[in-house]
């Protein structure tokens, strides 16, 4: 991988590598990568940073007559009272060099409803185009599914998610291992670093570990976010983020970590419902609407849907599912699930009979649906 090329470029931090062996912030190391992002802005390239570590470092400043619990509203807590402490770490390090940060906290809503996720885009891209680089974490303080691990699983899928639908032409997640291993390298000593992936595949995701200690994730959420991002046609890389200067070897074409290649683009539209997050419920299909759709691209109509599943309203991204249940599409639903059980099995003629009105012959079009 060319880095020269790289005009875009998304780094997530991960817990682990922002504290040392106290639990306590890693000054020394943050602000070796505010010196190197530094200079990769002067040179002209867009940086976008997501960093976790609010709840990590709130916890230990969290209720301390007693030990904080592992609650969710500890978590909660916790969130509150690190988010500014980290986002002042990070502020006063670019501040030295003259650069200006932001803040932005995000939810899943944030990525599931088009018109949220169409505004934050714009302001990203306005941030950018002003010079400003944006610093991201998860709300952990309101996001009661996202502390619990039911949506984003630690910030390497917010990370992906970013640098997906901000076009960013690498995804860097700095942590504290090497990159993807053939296996577990803490269990082998004859373990091989992976340099390059060309498809996150079954294969490829056999290779993952459960989560670190401290993190909400690990090696499947990180081959998941490069699963993402690949699939959106740019780069991802999984890097030591305690290997001295490994921004700027990463940026001298150096070898280092694991490089995730692109694979096929999406356009932005797709990308938005293929990687929605939060979704509220689906559509069982049955095998001849699956077959349509996966060889031949066609519309989803109700003839083809055998039930409803979850409660969702009209332009919200759902997912499709067959007989078995297995998720293998998503799209943009025509009508409200409540609509939807009324012309189940029925033919494109029959709708508006049905419902009294009829806004499409089908329930998803094929423009607005993307087979996963």
């Amino acid at each position: 991988m060319n880095t020269e090329s790289i005009k875009r470029v998304v780094f997530k931090f991960g817990t682990n590598i922002l504290r040392n062996d106290e639990g306590d912030i890693s000054l020394s190391r943050l602000y070796s990568f505010v010196e190197d992002i530094s200079k990769l802005y002067k040179k002209g390239k867009e940086v976008i940073i997501v960093s976790s570590g609010s709840v990590a470092l709130g916890m230990k400043k969290l209720c301390p007559v007693k030990t904080a619990s592992n609650t969710t509203v500890d978590k909660q807590a916790a969130a509150s009272i690190g988010q500014p402490f980290l986002m002042k770490i990070w502020q006063e390090g670019f501040e030295k060099y003259g650069i200006t940060v932001s803040q932005v906290l995000l939810t899943e809503d944030d990525f599931s409803n088009r018109k949220r996720y169409l505004n934050l885009r714009n302001t990203l891209c306005r941030l950018l185009e002003c010079g400003i680089i944006p610093i991201i974490n998860q709300n952990d303080t309101v996001s009661t599914s996202e502390v619990a691990q039911v949506c984003f699983s630690d910030n390497d899928k917010l990370s992906a998610l970013v640098a997906s639908k901000l076009d960013a032409n690498l995804l860097v997640m700095v942590s504290d291992i090497d990159g993807l291993f053939d296996k577990n390298p803490k269990e082998f000593e004859d373990a091989k670093l992976i340099p390059v992936v060309e498809k996150v595949n079954a294969k490829i995701e056999k290779l993952a570990s459960g989560a670190s200690l401290g993190g909400r994730g690990g090696m499947i959420t990180k081959l998941a976010a490069a699963k993402v991002v690949t699939n959106s046609g740019s780069n991802a890389m999984i890097v030591n983020g305690k290997r001295e200067g490994i921004i700027k070897k990463i940026f001298n074409n150096e070898d280092v970590g694991t490089v995730f290649l692109p694979a096929n683009k999406l356009s932005s539209k797709h990308r938005w419902i293929a990687y929605a997050t939060n979704l509220r419920g689906g559509l069982v299909v049955n095998d001849g609407a699956k077959k349509a759709l996966v060889e031949k691209q066609t519309s989803l109509l109700p003839i083809g849907v055998l039930a409803v599943a979850g409660v969702f309203e009209n332009g919200e991204v759902i997912s499709i599912l067959d007989e078995k249940g297995a998720e293998f599409a998503r799209g943009v639903a025509n009508y409200t699930s409540g609509e939807c059980e009324k012309i189940i099995g029925a033919h494109s003629d029959k709708i508006k009979e049905l419902l009294g009105h009829k806004q499409s012959d089908d329930v998803i079009s094929k423009d607005n649906l993307v087979l996963l």
